[in-house]
C-alpha cells in the first residue's frame, strides 16, 4: 500500500494510519507525524476549553461593565452558553495547564472602550472567578 502524506489527504492519511495501528504494522506508520498530531489534539482540546472561558468572560464583563445596556439579557445567554460547554469539555486533569488569570486579562483588555455611547462601569483587574467556581454544574 502506497504511503499518503497528510499534506495531500489528511482524511485519508488518518484512516491509513488508524488502519496500521490497529494491525500493529509499525513499519507502516509515520511516526513524527503522529506524534505531532496526537500533541495537537490534546492542545486543540485545551485550546477550545480556554476559547470557551474567554467567551464567557468577555460577555460576563460587558454585563458588569454595562448593567443597564439592552443586551444584558443576550449577553447573560451567551455566557451561561459558553460555560455550559466548557463544563462538557472540561476535565479535571486540565486544571493545572488553565491559566485564568491570563484568559481574564485578555477578556479585559479587549472590551469595548464605550457602549452605546456610554463609557464603562469600572471592572476588576483580577479575575473574580476561581475556575472552579466557573465550572461547576
Amino acid at each position: 500500500m502506497d504511503a499518503i502524506r497528510i499534506d495531500d489527504d489528511i482524511v485519508a492519511w488518518s484512516k491509513q494510519q488508524a488502519d496500521a495501528l490497529r494491525r500493529r504494522a509499525s513499519n507502516e506508520l509515520d511516526w513524527d507525524t503522529l506524534a505531532s498530531e496526537i500533541e495537537d489534539i490534546g492542545m486543540g482540546a485545551l485550546e477550545a476549553i480556554e476559547g470557551l472561558l474567554y467567551q464567557a468572560l468577555s460577555h460576563q464583563l460587558k454585563i458588569m461593565a454595562w448593567p443597564q445596556a439592552r443586551d444584558v439579557q443576550h449577553w447573560h445567554h451567551e455566557y451561561l452558553n459558553f460555560l455550559g460547554q466548557a463544563q462538557l469539555r472540561y476535565r479535571p486533569a486540565w486544571r493545572q495547564k488553565i491559566d485564568l488569570a491570563k484568559i481574564y486579562r485578555a477578556a479585559l483588555r479587549h472590551q469595548p472602550e464605550t457602549m452605546y455611547g456610554a463609557l464603562p462601569q469600572a471592572l476588576p483587574d483580577t479575575c473574580p472567578w476561581t475556575l472552579e467556581e466557573l465550572l461547576q454544574d
